[in-house]
């Protein structure tokens, strides 16, 4: 297992901290990136700059490694970041491309400049970190749903491309967790005054729900047992209540599962949204 090299996106904390720790123990050589590069001394990987937006820095990133190492053999794409609950028409469309570029191109820039090698050598495992939110939409969280969404049918279309070149392509799906994710979320860009008191009411929610969330080690041992598997899936559910989430929208009728979402959101309590003058 020591001649096993992966590269973690969004490696600086949290997920993605986490995974690259449990999978360094495990035996991989582990490059984590971020933004910023190395900061300070770290446990067990190395550190690089890579800003996943930019076509040169995911190049110059990948070549980097293949000098040093001759082969990547496992990509973990983990970097992103979140949006605070807010109702889709307070997010302009700047602000929804810059989600999509971060979560969803961020994660095909990597594939783009990975994949080609690992298809030379005729094998590879990339594992994308996306979210229960790619299977439930969660109101007020339109924008990056769609973008974990669209990380779905991706990861989906391309394991069935790759599967044959001896490469697979696998989706851990966490639901709450509690990192400094959440503690970075972007803010809506155009918030209007009828959603204020519901935005404050959904926020109190999401903290209620991630002070008893699981910690991102619970993510990092589904990514380092998908990493393991002989024979992967596309996806895993990680940590109980997204295994839950997983058999609702499986086998109840939607809508039992929008009620759900709706009581657990406590939706159907939240004021009113106060209507403007005519």
């Amino acid at each position: 297992m020591s001649s096993k090299i992966a590269i973690v996106t969004g490696a600086s904390s949290g997920i993605g901290e986490a995974t690259a720790g449990q999978l360094a123990r495990a035996g991989y050589k582990v490059y984590g990136t971020s933004r910023r590069g190395a900061q300070g001394s770290r446990r067990g990987f190395e550190m690089l700059a890579l800003d996943v937006t930019s076509d040169a820095s995911v190049q110059a990133a990948v070549q980097q490694v293949l000098a040093l190492e001759g082969r990547i053999d496992l990509l973990v794409n983990n970097a992103g970041f979140g949006v605070a609950p807010a109702a889709a028409e307070e997010s302009s469309i700047q602000l929804g491309q810059a989600i999509f570029d971060t979560n969803f191109f961020g994660m095909v820039r990597m594939i783009r400049a990975v994949a080609p090698h690992m298809r030379r050598r005729g094998s590879g495992r990339i594992i994308n970190i996306s979210s229960v939110l790619g299977f439930v939409p969660m109101p007020y969280m339109a924008l990056y749903s769609a973008s974990k969404h669209a990380m779905e049918g991706y990861s989906e279309a391309l394991d069935q491309e790759l599967r044959t070149q001896g490469i697979r392509v696998s989706l851990v799906q966490p639901a709450y967790i509690k990192s400094p994710f959440d503690a970075n979320q972007l803010q809506p860009d155009q918030a209007l005054d009828e959603y204020r008191d519901l935005r404050a009411g959904l926020d109190r929610r999401v903290k209620e729900a991630l002070q008893g969330a699981d910690g991102p080690d619970v993510v990092a041992a589904t990514v380092l047992r998908v990493a393991l598997a002989a024979a992967p899936k596309v996806r895993y559910t990680s940590g109980a209540l997204a295994g839950r989430l997983r058999l609702l929208r499986r086998f109840a009728p939607a809508a039992l599962v929008e009620a759900g979402v709706r009581k657990d959101l406590r939706l159907d309590t939240q004021p009113s949204l106060v209507r403007s003058a005519a």
